[in-house]
Order: structure tokens, then sequence, then C-alpha cells
């Protein structure tokens, strides 16, 4: 007996050494994009004494602070519902309510809602959108909202609407520093220094006026899509002086208002815009700078290990045949990964460095694998179709012609099955922190077909109604 234990213990020590050896680790640096202000930067430069005004001048290179005129900013809270509850109402259109009760909005018809009290019985009925009001400045919505508060009270006015993606839309219409002062505390925590925090009412602000990611509808989302905006409920004093700091403060470049894209962790240096945005035009202010005091953040490095086998499978279809290896073939001014390969013993995968780190589940683009020693060929490969046919009720299925781009423009088309009542669709990009982008809303043909031409590399979607359809991937060749 004593003879066998040798050789079983050696064997459990060997196959322990396989599995070890079997491991993929992945090292890697910085939280977010890496495009534009790192916060943990601005908060390290804030407890070494520097200004806001320095701060912002830092990140966003070339750009002058100046004053906005004060104008509101439109949220989307909510979407795709039939009925929403509203308290602290003292005001709609023909009516003077109560504000110590509840009412109801129900949508009506096609472009309509109705105004219910709390037993069901309605006030009024009106066509098109309709806005409602508190005299104390703040409204309460009922329900939990798409910034994942239920329950939350917002400054301003709540509008009502049909949404151009089925049901009903709920839009908070606020003023553009009250809007900022839901902001900041959803961004950063309040304790941070007073310095950071001017910074990122500054850039908060700007960014809500430099971008649109609803058109007619609204403005902003309320979270990650554009910035975490959590209304009144968020609000700290702290954080409130930082917005009356800066009141109506804002970047400017070439006297437009700059798009002040933010992040939390840098790693030790931001990125240039195109590689990571892909497909984007450089900016001169949204360059690769280095960003020293960024190390006190919890991912300023960071690691990842997963089995062989758990790493292959995250890949999925990226991996031809048995897996082999990443080879990064690009990086940007800073290390973070603009090409990669993926290699298996039938052929290579050339990806960007944002589906390497969806795929994963990295924290940043800023990474490096095991060690690969093979070669590579450059000839890119491009991602296969998807099928037409089949799909769950009310999502898309289409097929993406990812030839010619970014010259002659590249076509998608497809249905959307079943096809909706409603025939408006709208076309979204995927951001590089996942969140998605609508570039336009538009008109499905009869059946619910659309066919759509598009400019840009990149990963597309159609949505209509609350459920979305698959990517429509489109890579740069």
């Amino acid at each position: 007996m004593r003879r066998s234990l040798l050789p079983l213990a050696l064997l459990l020590l060997f196959a322990g050494s396989a599995q070890a050896a079997t491991r993929q680790i992945i090292r890697g640096a910085g939280f977010g994009h890496g495009i534009g202000m790192s916060q943990y930067g601005a908060y390290g430069y804030a407890r070494h004494g520097v200004g806001y005004e320095q701060i912002l001048s830092h990140y966003y290179r070339g750009t002058t602070l100046s004053k906005a005129s004060q104008q509101d900013i439109r949220v989307l809270l909510d979407t795709g519902g039939k009925t929403a509850t509203v308290s602290g109402v003292s005001d709609a259109p023909g009516h003077h309510l109560d504000e110590g009760k509840t009412y109801r909005v129900r949508l009506s018809g096609l472009s309509g809602e109705d105004l219910l009290d709390s037993s069901g019985k309605r006030i009024d009925h009106y066509d098109g959108p309709v806005q409602i009001s508190s005299s104390n400045g703040i409204l309460q919505l009922g329900g939990r909202a798409l910034n994942g508060r239920s329950g939350g009270h917002y400054r301003g006015a709540l509008e009502f609407r049909p949404s151009p993606f089925g049901g009903m839309a709920v839009v908070n219409v606020v003023s553009l520093d009250d809007y900022v002062k839901g902001v900041v505390p959803g961004e950063e925590p309040s304790s941070w220094p007073v310095e950071a925090l001017k910074a990122q009412a500054v850039a908060a602000r700007s960014y809500a006026l430099a971008t649109d990611a609803g058109g007619p509808v609204f403005d902003q989302y309320p979270d990650t899509r554009s910035q975490v905006y959590a209304g009144a409920d968020a609000e700290q004093p702290r954080t409130n002086a930082a917005v009356s700091d800066t009141a109506n403060e804002v970047l400017r470049y070439g006297g437009v208002v700059a798009a002040t894209y933010f992040f939390s962790t840098s790693g030790g240096r931001t990125e240039d815009i195109q590689n990571v945005f892909y497909g984007a035009e450089p900016a001169p202010y949204l360059v690769s700078v280095k960003d020293p005091y960024d190390g006190l953040s919890p991912k300023h490095r960071w690691r990842i290990s997963m089995s062989k086998h758990a790493f292959v499978a995250k890949l999925g279809s990226l991996v031809q045949g048995r897996y082999r290896g990443i080879k990064v073939l690009q990086r940007g001014a800073s290390p973070r990964i603009v090409w990669a390969a993926v290699v298996g013993t039938k052929g290579t995968t050339r990806v960007r460095g944002a589906t390497l780190r969806a795929k994963l589940g990295m924290f940043d683009t800023w990474a490096s694998f095991n060690k690969f020693t093979g070669k590579v060929k450059s000839t890119p490969v491009t991602a296969p179709p998807i099928s037409p046919g089949g799909g769950t009720p009310g999502t898309s299925v289409g097929v993406a012609h990812p030839a010619r781009l970014p010259k002659m423009g590249a076509l998608l088309y497809g249905t959307i099955s079943p096809a909706p009542q409603k025939r408006t669709a709208a076309l979204q990009i995927a951001r590089a922190d996942g969140s998605w982008r609508t570039v336009r809303h538009f008109h499905l043909r009869a059946g619910g077909l659309y066919r759509l031409k598009v400019s840009l590399p990149g990963t597309y979607r159609v949505v209509a109604g609350p459920l979305e359809g698959p990517s429509l991937a489109v890579l740069t060749p």
C-alpha cells in the first residue's frame, strides 16, 4: 500500500501542474473606454492641489472655459409601458391638481394620452405629448426607471408621449444645471475633493450639450449609455455646491461645445479617440495624455485568470479550430489594443480590441495575454452574416454585408418578425463600453422589412419595440 502512495501523489502533482499551465492570464490596466478625462486621475490631481480649470485643460487639450445659456435637457426615464404613475403634481394642461394625490397617465390610441385620478376616472385626454409639473419643482415617478431607481424624484417637468419604440416614453424635462446636479453624485462620490467634483460638473454639462442620444424625443439616457443621472434623490450638498460654483460653465473647442467624454480609470495614460471609437475622426482635444495620479484607482492595474476551456468558450466563433493564442497586431498611443488576431489551428480571426474586451469581460482594452510566439497572417477575416428567418417575435433578423467599407458603405437588410404595428425603428451602433448609440430613426417597409446603408465600420443592431434584435456585424476590411 505504501508503494502505491508515491506514484499517486506524483500523478496528482503532475495533473495539477498541467491544469495550472493551461490557465489563461490577462493582465491589464484601466477601467472604461480611455477617452477624455479619467475620473480617478482628476481625483489624484485634486488631491495634489490642482484646480479644476487645470484638470480640464490637461485632459481636453486646447479647450477653453466659457458660459452656456441655460436650456432644458430631456432625459428618457422610461419607455415601452402603457401607463405611468406620478405624485406631487400641481399642474397639467387645463387643470390644477392636488400635490398630495397620485395620478396616472395612460397611453390612448396612436398619439394621445389620458390623465386619470387614483380611482381610474379620466380627468382629461390629450392629443400629442403632455407635460405635467409641480409648484415645488419636484415630481415623483412611480415604478422603476431606466436608471434603476424606483419611485425616484425629479426636478422640472415630466413629459409623456408615444415612444418611437412602442408604448409610452416618459421624459424628464429639466434645466441644464439641475440635470448636472443629478449627474455629478451619480458619477463620482460626493466625498471626493471639490476641484474634482467641479471638473466633473463642467464635463457633464458640456457632454449633455454636445451629444444627442434620442433625436426629437429625448437628449440623454439616464445611465451609462449617456451619463448616470439619478435625479433629485442623489443630490448632495457638496456636489450641488460644485455645480453652483461652475454654473453654466462648459468647455469649447473652436467655438463649439466639446464632447467631453470621461471614464473611470486610465491606467496611467488616456487614448486617442480614433483608437477606441473606431471610425471616429481624430479630435485635437481628445488625444492621449499622461495620467500621473491615476494610481489611486483599484483598477489602475488588474488581473483576470480563467481556465483555457472557459477562455475559449468566451471567444466562441472567433476561434477557428483549436485555440493557439492571441497576437496583438496594433496598439494605440497608450498600450490599448486596436487590432488583435485570435489564432487557431484552422485560421486566424482579426478582431478589434473592444470585441476582445466584451468577449472576455475585461475592464479595458489595455491588456496582455499568455505569451504567443507563432506567426500571424495579416489577411483580415470578415464576420459571418446573420441568416434571415426565425427569431423571437418582435426582434430583428437581418444580414450584414461588410464589403466595401468605408469608402462605398455597407448594406444592412432584414426584417422585424412579426412585423410590429408601429413601423418606426431605430438603427444603433455599439459603443466601445458595450452600450448602444442611436444613429437614426427610420420607417420600416411593409412586412417589417428594412434596407439601410451605413458608412462607418462598427457593430449595428435594429431596435423596434421593447425587444432588441441581434447585432449586425460590420467590420473594417
